[in-house]
């Protein structure tokens, strides 16, 4: 708009001048009118000259770019990894994540003291290399955390340092390996009490006498029963896995599904002599989720319940509102409880707080982890709480059928519950 008004001055202008012109053929009206034409042919000259214009309105624009550029150590310090600068066996420089981890005394000092490993001191102090080095260092800041540092040289002689935090994908990669391991051995043994009893029962003797016969085939039962127990939750283990980005919406009722375990732990119920007892508040529960998979959540923590409480002990499951969006369950048992120690472990595979118990009780190690990835797949949050001497709950938060929003799955160990009823 500017340029186009500018344009009209211009024509203007040039117009009045001949204009002029043409109305008289001397004197100053004539010099007037000559001045007025030249004016306008210069403006119209500045406006359409090629390149000029824009350049000058393009160069405040770059030097502007370059003012608000950040400073090199403002960079450095964005950078969420620990960065350094060495030179001649010296830290130059240190970024915050840096100071974080080693400590703010690092700048200026000797690389041997600001990085206190001797992998790391073997590769400071040496001849820097053309390409980049990585070495791993173990417990730098703290035992437990691996780091990668990776040194790159620098046009000036320098390197940069940085170190990249390995832990988590180290701990995932050890869980990979523990739980090969200890399917291996969960399935190794029950394979090998079959192989050595089917083995005896070949022998006339013992095949002869009907009694001991009996005793070996019911053993080779309870074996052939726990290993495919274990191979049942590990294939249920990884369909839960393979649909966790697939959230179920399917309406499910959950007093239904607690009859439905009630009725399978008719045996355990009676030899335990205890009872389930269901408490509700607000109506029917009814959440959004996998029939199947919910089915497997209640019977796991409800057979747990029954298996670790104390005997002639009710179990209580108990369904309440956690707001407009949530449903909270909660699974109440009687027992001895659990030591603090243990509970941020409990859903970890095959972990187990007392392995000889807990394979006299036919477990396998799986069911809270099944509970944990099921709940995940559900959006909700499960909640563990003991107190030694008088029991445990186990809280699950599951989304409303009319809930729009999934909070993201997180877990929560407490050693001390309000309502854990006391022991009698």
């Amino acid at each position: 708009m500017a340029v186009k008004g500018l344009l009209r001055g211009a024509a203007a202008a040039i117009a009045a001048g001949l204009g002029l012109l043409l109305a008289t053929s001397s004197g100053a009206p004539f010099l007037a009118g000559l001045l007025a034409m030249l004016a306008g042919v210069i403006a119209l000259g500045l406006l359409v000259a090629p390149g000029r214009s824009a350049s000058a309105e393009e160069q405040p624009a770059e030097i502007a770019a370059e003012s608000i550029l950040p400073r090199t150590g403002d960079l450095a310090n964005a950078v969420e990894d620990p960065v350094m600068i060495v030179r001649d066996r010296r830290v130059l420089f240190a970024n915050k994540a840096a100071k974080t981890v080693l400590g703010d005394h690092i700048e200026g000092v000797d690389v041997r003291l600001a990085i206190r490993h001797p992998a790391a001191a073997e590769r400071l102090i040496g001849e820097g290399g053309e390409d980049a080095s990585r070495t791993e260092l173990v417990g730098l800041g703290d035992r437990d955390r691996r780091w990668e540092m990776t040194l790159s040289p620098l046009p000036d002689g320098s390197r940069l340092v940085r170190l990249k935090d390995r832990s988590e994908a180290h701990a995932s990669e050890q869980m990979r390996v523990d739980f090969v391991a200890n399917a291996s051995h969960e399935l190794r043994t029950p394979l090998a009490t079959l192989i050595g009893f089917s083995e005896t029962l070949q022998d006339d003797d013992p095949a002869s006498d009907p009694a001991t016969r009996k005793r070996f085939l019911k053993i080779m039962e309870d074996e052939a029963r726990r290993m495919q127990q274990l191979v049942d939750d590990l294939i249920s283990l990884s369909r839960i896995e393979a649909e966790r980005f697939s959230v179920p919406r399917e309406p499910v009722p959950l007093l239904p599904l607690v009859e439905q375990v009630k009725m399978g732990c008719e045996q355990l119920i009676e030899r335990k002599k205890s009872r389930i007892i269901v408490e509700q508040d607000n109506g029917e529960p009814i959440v959004a989720g996998d029939r199947t998979q919910l089915l497997q959540l209640i019977q796991n923590l409800v057979v747990n319940a029954l298996k670790y409480g104390r005997d002639s002990e009710d179990v209580t499951v108990r369904f309440e509102g956690a707001g407009p969006d949530m449903i909270r369950m909660s699974v109440i048992d009687r027992g001895e409880g659990i030591a603090p120690e243990h509970l941020p472990r409990l859903t970890e595979r095959f972990y187990r707080v007392d392995p000889g118990r807990s394979r006299s009780m036919g477990g396998t190690g799986l069911g809270l982890a099944i509970v944990k990835h099921i709940v995940g797949r559900h959006r909700g949050r499960l909640e563990i709480e003991s107190r030694q001497g008088e029991g445990s709950r186990f809280t699950v938060y599951l989304p409303a059928l009319s809930s729009k929003s999934h909070a993201t799955v997180t877990e929560v160990t407490r050693s001390s519950p309000k309502d854990v009823p006391e022991a009698d």
